[in-house]
């Protein structure tokens, strides 16, 4: 059954090559591969094994910062545009004196933006409206952006040290006035999309991030306004607070109305493709942080699970060790771009 081959009892040999079996009876045969005994998926890949991902960064010459990451048939492009909120144009700014880490989430200072290309898979053809998926990654994205943080809001603000006396006073004394806020708009487009849309799109806003290039900027009393120098030399990186890797897992399983639940047979499948997306109902992301700094303490930063209930707390006990694992090839990958 795991070659596509049939044969009807009584009569001449059927058979059919194995992607046409797949349109058929896709669940029956992915059962049929991994019901050996050593079991390997449709894909060749063992239940275990993730795709090897590729990044290259700075292919947008136009942003501050941009990366294009491939992982299987899934490829995502990602580009940083920064621009400059000002203090005064804020109805409620927060005081000088407090800094907290959700200043950046209250303030809004990263706004993700994905989008999946027209024919991008064949659920994307031309003249579709935008569906849900779209919707909901920019939010999972969102949302992790801010509860990781990812970034400290000193990194993303434009200060001035004003004099405390007046002007014809001479003083030594100031005191360090927040003038402006880097806003960062992350546009994401999905190009090609073979499943596990969300392990790449976040991958690519960490490497677009990483090569992110803010300009010097400074506040003119004079004018009163924000200038920004030219010249690239006097630009600054973007620091991230650590480099937090998801893992996305999805269950397959054989249960069914009929079936008692002792003969139900499922597997954890890593990095799922989008022919094993389409035949899993429950999944789960697992988000680990590879460094440890004062904001982000590394480990386990988020755990997301849908639908179904064969992943107990051992199993999600065994995902995490495997999320772990995997960060060594994300952080190979993002550190070399």
């Amino acid at each position: 059954m795991a070659n596509g081959a049939s044969t009807a009892p009584g009569g001449p040999g059927l058979s059919f090559p194995p992607e046409t079996f797949a349109k058929l009876s896709p669940g029956p045969f992915l059962h049929a591969h991994l019901k050996q005994q050593d079991p390997v998926r449709a894909n060749g890949r063992s239940p275990e094994q993730f795709r090897k991902p590729t990044i290259n960064t700075g292919s947008l010459t136009h942003s501050n910062g941009s990366a294009v990451v491939r992982v299987g048939d899934t490829a995502i492009v990602c580009g940083v545009r920064a621009e400059i909120l000002l203090a005064s144009d804020i109805p409620q700014p927060p005081k000088d004196d407090v800094e907290t880490d959700d200043l950046v989430e209250d303030l809004g200072l990263l706004v993700p933006n994905l989008e999946l290309s027209t024919g991008c898979s064949p659920a994307h053809l031309p003249g579709n409206a935008p569906g849900t998926l779209a919707q909901s990654l920019s939010y999972r994205i969102l949302s992790l952006l801010n509860s990781s943080n990812l970034i400290s809001p000193s990194d993303l603000s434009i200060q001035y040290a004003e004099p405390e006396a007046e002007e014809d006073q001479p003083t030594d004394e100031f005191k360090t006035v927040t003038k402006a806020y880097w806003t960062l708009y992350i546009d994401i487009l999905c190009i090609a999309l073979d499943g596990n849309a969300f392990d790449a799109a976040w991958a690519a806003v960490l490497a677009a991030l990483q090569n992110t290039s803010l300009p010097m900027a400074w506040w003119d009393p004079d004018r009163e306004a924000i200038f920004c120098s030219p010249l690239a030399s006097e630009a600054h990186k973007l620091q991230l607070n650590g480099l937090p890797i998801s893992s996305t897992f999805a269950v397959f399983s054989t249960a069914s109305p009929l079936k008692r639940r002792e003969d139900v047979e499922s597997w954890i499948l890593a990095d799922p493709d989008g022919f094993e997306e389409d035949l899993c109902r429950e999944t789960l992301t697992v988000v680990v942080a590879t460094e440890r700094s004062e904001q982000n303490p590394g480990g386990i930063i988020r755990l997301e699970k849908t639908g179904g209930a064969v992943i107990d707390r051992k199993l999600m006990q065994r995902c995490v060790r495997m999320a772990k694992n995997r960060c060594s090839d994300w952080d190979s990958a993002l550190r070399g771009c």
